[in-house]
């Protein structure tokens, strides 16, 4: 897997080629909010690295996904979710619902959420 990827939106998003307002930033990931909020706080953790899904995570990844985890939760305290609760996930290919063939991670919060079971 490459380190970007020129026709991939996330890769322009993290290379700073957008007009896209950035909530956290670093070496290895990039935070925004969705654009098609599904929820009060609806925010996407991406990384740097172009991974096109959850099934392309090689073990040289373990720890930046252990990473992107670990953002999401230090959000969720930033955006006073966190005592209430919020949802993380990581959608995987076209039957998952994977709109951008880039790996993220989904912050969903700020109000009472539908049970998945």
């Amino acid at each position: 897997m490459s380190e970007q990827k020129d026709d991939c939106l996330f890769c322009q998003i993290a290379a700073g080629e957008t007009d896209t307002e950035l909530i956290h930033e670093s070496s290895s990931m990039v935070a925004f909010r969705d654009i098609n909020p599904q929820a009060p706080v609806h925010i996407l953790i991406v990384p740097r690295k172009h991974i096109q899904t959850i099934n392309d995570i090689e073990k040289v990844d373990i720890v930046l996904v252990g990473e992107l985890v670990q953002k999401a939760q230090e959000i969720a305290e930033e955006k006073e979710i966190a005592e209430d609760g919020y949802r993380l996930i990581f959608n995987c290919g076209e039957h998952g619902g994977q709109e951008v063939d880039h790996l993220h991670l989904h912050l969903l919060g700020g109000e009472q959420l539908g049970s998945l079971t």
